[in-house]
């Protein structure tokens, strides 16, 4: 989808977008066709044809596994129940989620092995990293204030070149319009270690000014405020892999919050890959409640 160099196509790209980001947003809420198809300006009758032929699934299977894989991430990082995890990702009772996780995964959620599923995920993004027990990363606290994000959307961003060829369109789009000083972004709805790599979505993003226009190339996102823990790192990305499981498994279970249904941020220091794809400057940011 994020490849279609059909300019009569981006229209729709920017819609069906507009749509998955309506889903991510609100789990835990009803989401019916006619509200999505709402959002995309789409008609309901239509609506399901376009996203299945531009997504590669059905708007139902996208929304169930995106809430059953949101429960993944929810049971690896939180001391909720499973009920609280049913209700927040938005099935009607733990029976709903445990039926759908189990048609789903082959297992219910408590035979579920958690540890082997992310071990496969991570096995597939990324060579063995070595643990240091020893390794320390300095944590801060940061408040945000709201954000308005112009961005590019990249799915499977892990096949070579994919995401710096979107980041470089972005870039230039900035260029012309004088915004490419701007704090830049990059950022994943999916945790990998979760998620199958084929599934994952990352969106390039710029920090934009209201008045801004944005074209039908460019999606918005709005974050709000938010208060995140952020980490500075200058490296590879295995050092950046170490430094979230240092702030997942070290840091947050000793802090007393919890991740909040956020996105993890890359905040570049200057443009994306400006020092390559190999050796990564940016700050890293979890928002946490």
């Amino acid at each position: 989808m994020s490849d279609l160099s059909d300019l009569a196509n981006v229209d729709y790209v920017a819609r069906v977008n507009r749509a998955i980001d309506h889903v991510t947003r609100n789990l835990a809420q009803p989401l019916k066709l006619d509200e999505l198809a709402r959002v995309a300006a789409f008609s309901p009758f239509h609506f399901h044809r376009i996203f299945r032929a531009m997504v590669g699934e059905t708007l139902h299977d996208f929304v169930k596994r995106t809430r059953l894989e949101r429960a993944l991430y929810l049971m690896s990082h939180g001391p909720k129940s499973l009920t609280d995890i049913a209700l927040d990702v938005g099935f009607n009772s733990s029976s709903d989620f445990s039926r759908s996780f189990k048609a789903h995964f082959g297992v219910s959620p408590r035979a579920f092995d958690l540890e082997a599923w992310r071990q496969a995920r991570r096995d597939e993004f990324a060579p063995k990293i070595a643990p240091k027990s020893d390794e320390r990363f300095t944590v801060r606290l940061r408040e945000l204030p709201a954000r308005r994000v112009a961005y590019l959307r990249v799915f499977r961003p892990f096949e070579k070149g994919r995401v710096p060829r979107v980041a470089a369109k972005l870039v230039a789009w900035a260029k012309e319009r004088g915004l490419d000083k701007g704090q830049w972004l990059g950022y994943m709805w999916e945790e990998p270690e979760v998620v199958p790599l084929e599934k994952c979505r990352y969106d390039v993003g710029l920090e934009v000014p209201e008045g801004v226009h944005l074209n039908d190339e460019v999606n918005e996102q709005l974050f709000p405020r938010m208060k995140v823990a952020e980490l500075e790192l200058k490296g590879s990305i295995e050092l950046e892999t170490r430094a979230l499981d240092y702030l997942y498994g070290h840091w947050l279970p000793r802090s007393g919050l919890t991740p909040d249904h956020q996105p993890v941020f890359e905040a570049w220091n200057g443009l994306p890959f400006a020092h390559g794809e190999e050796h990564f400057e940016l700050r890293v940011q979890l928002a946490v409640v």
